[in-house]
């Protein structure tokens, strides 16, 4: 980061006649070239005239008349007292942008669950998410609703958007802890589809995993509210750019919209304290740990439904 030392004694001790240039120019040494950048607009904005030069032993440095060194001062000495607390050099993003390909075991997990409830009708009954059988009890249906399709289509879309969105929650919070979070934010979407419609409602998808995964990543800019509070802008800036995705892939008249808003919903309250963890995609225990969570909610539910149903 770049240090702002005291400006007046930079005047004071560095300002110096400059034996290459005529008399009346006088020599500012600015130590780097985007300080030069910065103080020559200041500068301009006054009227006063400056040269931005490198020198090869001397380094950046700004070339003023030398009638003009005593509102130079000034001008640089009251920009540096505004923007004295203002960090907005620092880097916006705090890392870059990861896609975890292990995303595309969710595509071909779904795929062979999209098999099994094509060729065998009975396997998509049990697993349906059904409002009448979920309020006598029939709880994994939640789950198990998450990894059925009703058609080619419906897989396809949901295969497409999933690889890419998971992939990059995956990527953000690391393979175990992204799917998981996804997953349950889908089976919150499946609650509230639940709680708005009541026991006539039928349905099956993993859309809502999907916008789970949108959300996810809707939060992850409120970490540079850890290093710059003045960032809240920005922070509110990338959860808007997630409602804007949310509105274009989750508002479709034909869809379930009320499970694409709990899934979003969810996956952005998930993700909003998962971004407050430093460095949880490093974390390989935790992943390992959400992994084997994760594979007894695919497994444990399926049981329970076949048991059920057998």
């Amino acid at each position: 980061m770049d240090c702002r030392p005291d400006t007046s004694a930079l005047f004071e001790q560095a300002v110096q006649i400059d034996p290459a240039m005529p008399p009346a120019t006088v020599r500012i040494p600015t130590r780097t070239r985007q300080r030069a950048m910065d103080w020559s607009l200041v500068l301009a904005s006054q009227g006063i005239e400056a040269v931005i030069l490198n020198d090869p032993d001397d380094g950046w440095q700004l070339n003023i008349p030398a009638a003009e060194v005593d509102r130079a001062r000034a001008a640089i000495e009251l920009y540096r007292r505004e923007n004295r607390r203002w960090h907005w050099r620092q880097p916006v993003l705090q890392g870059r942008a990861l896609f975890d390909s292990a995303s595309v075991l969710w595509v071909l997990l779904t795929a062979a669950f999209f098999g099994f409830n094509s060729s065998a009708r009975d396997f998509r009954l049990v697993g349906v998410m059904d409002g009448a059988a979920l309020a006598h009890g029939e709880w994994w249906r939640i789950f198990t609703a998450e990894v059925l399709h009703a058609d080619l289509m419906h897989f396809a879309t949901n295969a497409v958007f999933g690889l890419l969105l998971l992939g990059l929650a995956m990527g953000r919070y690391g393979t175990g802890v992204g799917l998981l979070a996804a997953y349950l934010a889908g089976a919150a979407a499946n609650v509230m589809s639940w709680l708005l419609h009541g026991e006539a409602h039928r349905a099956l998808g993993a859309s809502g995993v999907v916008m789970g995964a949108l959300g996810l990543l809707a939060p992850q800019s409120v970490t540079m509210l850890r290093g710059n509070p003045r960032a809240l802008r920005l922070a509110f800036g990338g959860l808007a750019g997630g409602v804007m995705l949310f509105v274009l892939l989750g508002l479709s008249p034909d869809t379930d919209v009320a499970a694409h808003l709990g899934g979003f919903a969810a996956g952005v309250f998930i993700g909003f304290w998962l971004a407050l963890i430093p460095r949880l995609e490093q974390r390989r225990w935790v992943n390992w740990l959400a992994g084997i969570l994760l594979a007894a909610l695919l497994i444990w539910p399926w049981l329970m439904a076949l048991r059920t149903r057998g």
